[in-house]
């Protein structure tokens, strides 16, 4: 019976949301046509208390975002899926817009190119629309980026830094429960 007390009593104060980004951006490499990517990614997460929440995202994106893996394959559009858990750490916080960072690890693969990994960090906004609806915007993402391809002949590209191109920018609605 305790324990079954415990467990309503954690999910009626629960601060679950669910909900999303997507994103469209154009990329275009020296004479070559400009691309146009999309990225659709689904989240849930748990807010912890004002200040720290933690959750998790899988992507689907199509086209390509990431200049690192264009240097290395022209092979056209790209598929690729990927799995992001987060912790959130929101830093101004008010009624109506909260300020935050995502601190986490990005593991993606491509399709029939090899896999991603990310570690970093994304700044973001959220604009309170009520209680329980808030629009949500990442920007950019700071931090280290490895390739690691699957054909033979090509090595493991790494970059670390600061990469705040339109193709970062993503959008979404989160609804708190």
């Amino acid at each position: 019976m305790t324990m079954a007390a415990a467990f309503v009593a954690v999910t009626m104060s629960a601060q679950v949301y669910v909900g999303g980004s997507i994103g469209v951006g154009s990329v275009k490499l020296g004479n070559a046509d400009a691309e146009t990517l999309f990225k659709i990614v689904p989240e849930v997460g748990y807010n912890i208390n004002d200040a720290w929440a933690v959750g998790v995202a899988l992507g689907y994106q199509k086209g390509e975002s990431d200049l690192m893996t264009d240097m290395l394959f022209d092979n056209g559009t790209q598929e690729l899926f990927q799995i992001c858990p987060y912790v959130r750490y929101t830093f101004i916080n008010s009624k109506l817009i909260n300020v935050f960072v995502d601190g986490g690890v990005d593991f993606g693969s491509y399709k029939d190119m090899g896999t991603a990994l990310n570690f970093g960090f994304k700044p973001g906004v959220a604009v309170n629309l009520s209680d329980n609806l808030s629009f949500v915007t990442h920007v950019g993402f700071i931090g280290y980026k490895s390739f690691n391809p699957k054909a033979d002949g090509i090595d493991t590209s790494n970059k670390v830094g600061v990469d705040l191109n339109g193709s970062n920018l993503m959008f979404g609605l989160y609804y708190n429960f």
